[in-house]
């Protein structure tokens, strides 16, 4: 993918083949594009830390200090759009970081990509726990009122200092919630992803109840929750957070992910008491009906049949 390279500090600049590419999975896309690699936000469940193994194992350093810009990648999306070969599906801007991490306001690269998106008329979803996406407002209310938009927020919990901890790098709940507010006002679809709902620290009622009431005083179209997955370098960097600010917790989060059916069955009653809190506050858990409804057939159709499983959490 790196075709050449210049270091700036722990900011590196490359040049991608391939703007968006393509993903394999229960996903409600098939196409993905990050404009970064490595993300800022330093959360301590990212599930993307294992990402940076195909760079340039070099020079990599550590996912949250060592970030790949994509230079070219507007240019690069141009190219695959204007392509008689796209179908005009779908793009997912930020499955693996965040575009709207920090090192956005200086670069400014998903306004360019937005722009091209503009262009061809390209539906996507975007996804950021920060508010800088509203420097690109009206980029976004136009693109809305062309095609199908879908601006999400990751949200974990409604605690300031606990979303602190578990985020440093990203704006707070309340901002985020904020964010999501006035996108309601646009014609994209809005929703909170409430991923992962860690054992123990943020599956309580109160931490729950709290998401929802967010949810709902924003405008959000649904609530997507999921679970905490430890796999590989995600699991190791999980545990060192847990030793440094939750030590009460290693043991009993270590014997859900190591006892066999252990996590399944605490997943059971939790999902149950998700579901009677979404149907309380009347908020839905998917939006693949919203995308059936709201994108021609064409567009959609190639996806629907990957999105299943994945937003049918309850």
């Amino acid at each position: 993918m790196i075709n050449k390279a210049n270091i700036h500090e722990q900011h590196i600049t490359v040049y991608c083949k391939t703007a968006a590419n393509r993903v394999k999975g229960r996903f409600p896309y098939r196409w993905d594009l990050n404009i970064y690699r490595g993300c800022e936000h330093g959360c301590r469940y990212c599930f993307a830390l294992y990402t940076h193994k195909y760079m340039d194992n070099r020079r990599a350093g550590c996912f949250f200090s060592t970030i790949y810009k994509k230079e070219n990648i507007a240019d690069q999306l141009e190219r695959q759009l204007a392509s008689p070969s796209w179908k005009g599906e779908v793009i997912n801007l930020g499955g693996v970081t965040d575009n709207y991490q920090p090192l956005e306001a200086e670069n400014g690269l998903m306004t360019e990509v937005l722009e091209v998106l503009i262009k061809y008329r390209n539906p996507c979803i975007i996804s950021t726990k920060s508010d800088l996406i509203l420097r690109d407002y009206e980029l976004i209310d136009r693109l809305s009122r062309m095609t199908y938009v879908n601006i999400a927020s990751t949200i974990t919990c409604v605690d300031e200092k606990l979303a602190a901890e578990l985020e440093p790098g990203a704006v707070s709940p309340d901002r985020r919630f904020a964010m999501l507010k006035e996108f309601a006002k646009t014609n994209a679809s809005t929703g909170v992803h409430s991923m992962p709902l860690i054992p123990y620290l943020t599956d309580d009622t109160a931490n729950l109840e709290g998401l929802y009431q967010g949810a709902v005083s924003c405008g959000a179209r649904y609530l997507l929750p999921g679970y905490l997955n430890l796999k590989g370098a995600t699991r190791e960097a999980f545990f060192e957070y847990l030793f440094k600010y939750r030590p009460y917790l290693l043991e009993p989060i270590n014997r859900l992910f190591t006892e066999k059916n252990t996590y399944k069955e605490y997943r059971i009653p939790k999902y149950r008491e998700i579901r009677q809190i979404a149907e309380k506050y009347k908020m839905p858990s998917n939006y693949r009906e919203e995308v059936r409804s709201r994108m021609p057939a064409a567009m959609h159709n190639a996806c629907a049949a990957e999105a299943g499983e994945q937003l049918k959490f309850l």
